[in-house]
């Protein structure tokens, strides 16, 4: 079975093309899934940000500003939204979840109906002030059908972006010579909740895909450098630092923390000098430079004006405190917490993720020289520090507003710079490594499907119903027997290509100058 499961593994990854189709077809079948078996607006904000994609593919970039009296972590206040307009029926997708979002045992039967009123009238959406691109990209689906159709189509629109991120990702841990470990990091770096908002209609879903991208190309380029694959590395760091800085203005910072948390496992004389020589690297510098200061543009022109009544207890002391004692919530939002926050995975699904997270890293920790030490050590401490000051510096103006997803395109990279460390470093002897990327994969996939399945339960019947959703009172398109097989199917094969032979003993750190014969005629992939 064992060695089946290898060759089939093995011709997945034939070629770099057939290994990224394969990859994408699966990702994207699990996004998909996610995206057809999750109600509508049942993700956080998704209303506003359906609103703001079918305002952007209308030509609406911006639109009036308006005052939204509103109730965020039970701090009231007026929110500044931006008005557009749409056909009526949009009005009405703010309140589609109510009856259920917070309500664990009530399934999403009570869901509204959206209307089909085509009228032109003023919608507004809190999510008016972010950069228009990723909109562009999954709202134009709302010009070619109306209602649902049109909702669920923008949603599959925002599983592509994601999938084509991620598949990328998986084919340049590929290119490691011992890259099934290389590909545990990538696929235990893809959480649940990773997935389930590549499939909903959110920038957190392509600002986390991007980031993962971001993270496997620049490890690649420190810690396994080839001159043959330079430039199509360079070109996927830049195709992922462009989605994660245009999405949101945190993607800067993000994208910035990656590059120098990877500059600090750079232990080769002199490879910085050989990368900086490259006219593809120039490029790609001069391309982000670009979409920096159109995101900064984009940003200051658009502040945020709403007035929320703080209260005076909410201090900086206080905020700081409160952040840093919710650090295990956040944890567990960025392995998976669904819903609007309301719907956490099963209690298996975090202690398998983190039993593979810390396995990883405790293993970089004793193989890692000591600058991969102090880098490691460093990313645990940004992981847990970087909430408590992002929110304790905003807390008086905004409140406690802190998700753990905010965090995970950069978190990402604690997984992805473990096991390349391990790959790097680690003798082939002694640790059975394989067996140990064998059961971790196999668990990732069982409790991947696991937290799909606790999910669509709770909307089908409550969390009081049946284990066995027989007699759902909500289901899905298709119903949820087939989203469960088919989402049960990819959770399994997505994860074969960690399986397959590794190309044999441990990254060696060629000359980038110097070309290699042998590998001139690479079939190539996409970027």
């Amino acid at each position: 079975m064992t060695s089946a499961l290898t060759r089939l593994a093995d011709w997945s990854a034939g070629t770099p093309k057939r290994l990224w189709l394969i990859s994408f077809a699966l990702f994207f079948t699990l996004a998909g899934s996610w995206a057809a078996a999750s109600p509508l607006g049942s993700s956080p904000d998704e209303h506003a940000h359906f609103i703001r994609a079918a305002a952007v593919a209308r030509g609406q970039i911006g639109g009036t500003e308006v005052m939204v009296p509103h109730t965020v972590a039970g701090i009231e206040g007026h929110f500044a939204e931006t008005g557009v307009q749409l056909p009526e029926w949009y009005r009405n997708l703010p309140k589609v979840h109510e009856c259920y979002s917070w309500h664990e045992a009530q399934p999403a039967s009570c869901a509204p109906s959206l209307g089909t009123s085509e009228k032109i009238a003023q919608a507004t959406t809190a999510a008016g002030r972010y950069h228009p691109g990723y909109y562009l990209v999954t709202g134009w689906p709302s010009l070619l059908a109306d209602g649902p159709k049109g909702l669920y189509l923008m949603r599959f629109m925002s599983a592509l972006l994601c999938s084509a991120l991620l598949a990328s990702a998986v084919v340049t841990a590929a290119e490691w010579r011992r890259r099934s470990l290389a590909m545990l990091g990538v696929f235990a770096a893809a959480t649940p909740m990773t997935l389930y908002m590549a499939g909903m209609v959110n920038p957190s879903g392509g600002e986390i895909a991007a980031g993962i991208l971001v993270w496997t190309a620049l490890l690649s380029i420190v810690l396994s450098p080839d001159p043959v694959l330079l430039n199509r590395r360079l070109a996927r760091l830049g195709i992922g630092g462009l989605v994660l800085i245009n999405i949101r203005p945190l993607g800067l910072i993000w994208f910035g923390g990656a590059v120098v948390f990877c500059l600090m496992l750079t232990q080769r004389r002199g490879l910085l000098g050989q990368v900086l020589r490259r006219k593809a690297l120039w490029l790609w510098t001069a391309l982000l430079g670009l979409a920096t200061a159109g995101a900064l543009l984009w940003a200051a022109g658009h502040p945020d004006n709403s007035k929320i009544d703080i209260p005076d207890s909410l201090t900086t002391g206080v905020a700081a405190k409160k952040t840093l004692g919710n650090t295990e919530v956040y944890i567990k939002q960025m392995l998976g917490f669904f819903g609007w926050l309301d719907t956490p995975a099963p209690a298996l699904m975090y202690v398998v993720w983190m039993a593979v997270l810390a396995t990883v890293v405790v293993l970089a920790l004793v193989h890692g020289r000591a600058r991969e030490v102090v880098a490691m050590l460093g990313m645990l401490v940004a992981v847990v520090m970087v909430p408590v000051v992002a929110q304790a510096s905003q807390a008086e103006r905004i409140g406690m507003v802190w998700q753990g997803r905010y965090l995970l395109p950069f978190a990402v990279g604690l997984p992805l710079m473990a096991v390349a460390v391990c790959a790097t470093r680690a003798p082939e002897h002694g640790l059975r490594w394989r067996r140990l990327v064998g059961l971790s994969v196999v668990g990732l996939a069982l409790v991947n499907l696991s937290a799909f399945y606790w999910t669509l339960r709770r909307f089908a019947v409550g969390t009081g119903g049946s284990w066995v959703a027989t007699s759902a009172h909500w289901a899905p398109p298709g119903g949820w027997v087939f989203w469960t097989c088919v989402y049960a199917v990819a959770a399994v094969a997505v994860v074969l290509p960690a399986l397959m032979r590794d190309r044999g003993g441990a990254a060696r750190l060629p000359d980038l100058d110097t070309p290699r014969p042998d590998r001139r005629r690479r079939v190539p992939e996409p970027a």
